[in-house]
């Protein structure tokens, strides 16, 4: 049986600082579960946001299963995250809080097969943050090859 990788996004790395994570089930369609595991996910400008006390994760990309039929799923639509009570109320009070929200960080499988999504509650960086962290990868990466 064909396992993808996680699938991660890497520009809210860059874009925010991660304070608290969370891992939340996604409810999906039957042809959406076989695009995740071909690894046909793309996180750009996807974001979670409350709808009458409910988690929606929206401009999630999963692109049509190439072997579906006429059922087959549309590439972007709100998709439903499922979290506990009390995450839901800790998530929404942060949130209101100034300048946090929350953004998808990857979307894996875990141990029973089950799609998962890792979600951040995330402050926005200012550009002289995102300059520092430019300014570390770039180093890092040159410490690195110097020791090759």
């Amino acid at each position: 049986m064909y396992m993808a990788k996680e699938m991660n996004n890497r520009q809210a790395y860059f874009n925010y600082q991660i304070d608290d994570r969370y891992v939340a089930g996604i409810a999906l369609l039957g042809t959406e579960v076989k695009s995740v595991r071909e690894g046909k996910v793309s996180f750009n400008d996807s974001f979670c946001l409350f709808d009458k006390g409910e988690l929606w994760l929206r401009g999630l990309y999963i692109a049509e299963y190439a072997l579906g039929t006429t059922n087959n799923h549309i590439a972007v639509h709100d998709r439903k995250l499922l979290l506990t009570a009390r995450e839901l109320k800790r998530l929404q009070a942060s949130t209101k809080e100034r300048g946090f929200t929350i953004v998808p960080l990857r979307v894996f499988f875990n141990d029973k097969n089950l799609v998962k999504v890792e979600i951040g509650l995330a402050r926005g960086k200012k550009t002289h943050d995102k300059r520092e962290t430019i300014k570390k990868r770039d180093t890092d990466r040159e410490i690195k090859r110097f020791l090759k």
